[in-house]
């Protein structure tokens, strides 16, 4: 086994762990899909267990992901980045980075509805950071109830109750980098103190 290939291998178990977490998912229900024990699955994730075509194929059933993404196999001769949406309570997220931990950038589509949506805050560990293309978006963070147009950025705690939705029933789409266990992306188009900036930090 050269270098190369040791080298994809030893990234696989933080990989999957990073998957699994953002999935929600526990050892305990993982295996239970995958029919593969925890204590493989927990081998496995922290890089006691060397990953095989056994193992991997149920968890990309699993994950619903190619093989490659879960090795995070080079595409020789391939320059395209080949992104695969996922559809989560009915939102669209385009995953922008495939590394794994750390933080991660999505691009997230709220469809448009024939009525605005009743919010549903929700809260969870980390730090997020959200740039609106387009349409006008709903953020709901904690007592505050925000309208953001195009350009408009904002940041917060997501430990916060927080919901994103469209203002006015229309698509939004919009940049989201999220850092997990209260990392903070730092990333502001305006300088401290301006009007516009004070707008975007929330």
């Amino acid at each position: 086994m050269d270098r190369e290939t040791d080298d994809v291998l030893d990234l696989v178990g933080p990989r999957l762990r990073a998957l699994r977490r953002d999935r929600g998912i526990t050892l305990a229900d993982l295996s239970t899909r995958t029919g593969v024990s925890e204590s493989t699955l927990s081998r496995l994730e922290s890089g006691q267990r060397r990953a095989t075509l056994g193992l991997l194929l149920p968890l990309a059933r699993t994950y619903d992901v190619p093989l490659d993404d879960l090795v995070g196999a080079p595409r020789a001769g391939d320059p395209r980045i080949h992104l695969k949406p996922i559809r989560r309570f009915g939102l669209i997220f385009i995953p922008l980075s495939r590394r794994p931990g750390g933080v991660q950038a999505f691009k997230m589509i709220i469809p448009a509805v024939p009525e605005p949506l009743e919010p549903t805050p929700q809260t969870h560990d980390g730090f997020e950071w959200l740039y609106v293309l387009n349409g006008r978006l709903r953020l709901v963070l904690g007592e505050q109830d925000l309208t953001l147009p195009p350009g408009e950025a904002a940041e917060f705690d997501t430990s916060l109750p927080h919901w994103l939705g469209s203002a006015d029933g229309g698509a939004v789409e919009l940049l989201i980098l999220f850092g997990v266990q209260g990392m903070r992306a730092h990333v502001r188009a305006d300088a401290p103190g301006s009007s516009h900036g004070e707008g975007n930090n929330v």
